[in-house]
Formats: C-alpha cells, structure tokens, sequence
C-alpha cells in the first residue's frame, strides 16, 4: 500500500509542475529574464523614504523598489545604512532601477565623520581595532566596515570617524580626504568576540582623490589605509554575520 501511494504522490507531483512550467516560462518573459530563484549576496544600501512608503538606493544596482514585501514592523529612517539581499523582479520600474522583493533587511549602525577638537579628544578613544583591509570599502557615499568585537559587559562600545583641524589642513595639502577611525572600549572587554559592522557617511567626496584613513589596528598598531579613487572600486558586497553588535 505504501509503494503505491508514494507512487501516486510522484505522479501527481509530476503534473502539477508540468502544468505550472508554462506560468513559469511567462514570468521570466515579463520580469526580463529574472525567476523566482534569482537572488542576491547581502549588499549595501541607504534607506530612502518616500511619504509613508520607502525605497533603497543600492550601492550595486541602483534604486529599488519593494514589491510583495512583508516587512511588518520595519520603521524606515532616511538615510539609514542596511545590508540587504533581494529577488529583482523587472528593471526600469516606474522611475526606479528595478523592482525586488526584498529577502533579508537588516539595520547596520549609521554614523557619521565628525569632527574632534583637543576637548574632545579623550571621549573617541585611541582603542585597536581587530580589522583587516579587505574588510573596509568606499561606496554609496560612505566608508563600509566590518571588525572583530571583543564584547562588552556593561556598556556599548564606542566606534567613530573623526576628522581633526590637522587633518583637513593635510587633505587641503594632497587632496585627499584624511580621518581617524577611533574605538572606546571604556576598559570593558569579556574576551568573547563578535563580529561587528559600522557604515560612515562621508559627505560629499566629489573634491577629494580618495581617503586616508588612520586607524589603531591590534595586529600591527598605527597604520594608514588609502583608498584611491582612481583605482578600481573596492567591493561592498558584505559577508560577515551581524550578530553580536554591541556598539555605539
């Protein structure tokens, strides 16, 4: 009895699928080219709110527009950085880049270059960062990182891009756009690491060559990273987990 009916099962399992290829088929042709199966890696982009509706501006495709989206509860800000992966349903949808349903949204810490004073100084913190250089990128008008957390106990640590007076005399020099990443730990450390993700907003970089970032690294202390503009744009596909985040 059992070999029959799983026998049924299949058969029935067979037509059904024979029937839908041609609905199938018929997508494909009106969403140009895409299928229910297509996806995304996680990418960055910026929350663009428009009334009471939202869409994103993708640092890899461009402008979205969420279709058949259940996002229930999600409160959109302007301006916020997320990391999102997505199914794109047809290009050239009703003035934006394309229409997508939207797989996975998640809110990454949005800050942004500040400036720091002699006053000011001491409360961004001269702490190291576990951090390495393929994990760091320009795009979408923003410095996109992610870095080794050792977690905190008590309270959220603090992560900030300044700029000092000496260095914007310095980018007026070489005409690059120079900051200091700086961290605070406030001496509270468990020594259980997460990896953490932070997206600076950079103004507008349209003068500038590219950027000089200072930064205070575990590994090998002071060290100086340089993105060129002129260079071939570094990636901002994400790859890291964003679980764990206690920051600032």
């Amino acid at each position: 009895m059992m070999t029959l009916t799983m026998k049924k099962a299949k058969t029935l399992l067979y037509l059904c699928l024979c029937a839908l290829m041609p609905l199938l088929c018929s997508c494909d042709d009106d969403n140009d080219g895409y299928s229910l199966g297509d996806f995304t890696p996680p990418l960055w982009a910026t929350v663009r709110t428009q009334g009471t509706a939202f869409y994103l501006d993708c640092d890899v495709w461009g402008t979205l527009w969420p279709v058949n989206t259940d996002l229930t509860g999600y409160e959109a800000v302007d301006g916020q950085r997320v990391i999102t992966s997505f199914n794109p349903l047809a290009d050239d949808f009703q003035g934006f880049d394309h229409a997508v349903k939207i797989l996975t949204l998640h809110n990454v810490l949005t800050k942004q270059l500040e400036s720091v004073t002699p006053d000011t100084d001491e409360a961004y913190g001269h702490d190291p960062l576990l951090i390495y250089q393929g994990d760091m990128g320009v795009s979408g008008g923003c410095l996109n990182l992610f870095f080794l957390q050792n977690l905190p106990a008590r309270e959220k640590h603090r992560i900030s891009l300044v700029q000092s007076a000496d260095d914007q005399i310095a980018g007026e020099a070489d005409g690059y756009l120079h900051c200091q990443l700086r961290y605070n730990d406030y001496d509270d450390l468990t020594g259980h690491s997460a990896y953490g993700a932070v997206s600076f907003h950079l103004g507008d970089l349209q003068p500038y060559r590219g950027i000089k970032l200072q930064l205070q690294s575990e590994k090998n202390g002071a060290v100086e990273v340089t993105f060129d503009f002129a260079a071939a744009a570094s990636s901002p596909t994400p790859t890291a987990t964003l679980q764990g985040m206690m920051l600032k």
